[in-house]
């Protein structure tokens, strides 16, 4: 019985050894760009800052605040419908 319990740790240590060498050989995940869009995050759900009297994540006061933003995927956020219009890149 000793043997076998000694033959189980060793073969879940080696298992375990080879799933952390395996971890260290693979390439970084790759980041996903992103941008500012602004007027499409809905009250207190923007990334970071949103106009006059605001500081960061959070803080916007009303659903698609033109000042407000929230980071999209590169590329989409002109295509991002709301009940005001497109998101846009600049603050309005």
């Amino acid at each position: 019985m000793h043997t076998r319990t000694l033959a189980t740790a060793a073969f879940t240590l080696a298992t375990l050894a080879s799933g952390v060498a395996m971890a260290q050989n693979q390439p970084p995940a790759a980041k996903t760009a992103v941008e500012k869009c602004y007027g499409v995050s809905m009250a207190g759900q923007n990334d970071c800052k949103a106009g006059e009297g605001t500081t960061c994540a959070g803080t916007a006061k009303m659903d698609y605040q033109g000042n407000a933003w929230k980071n999209v995927p590169a590329g989409t956020c002109t295509s991002i419908k709301t009940p005001h219009g497109m998101g846009s890149l600049k603050p309005f």
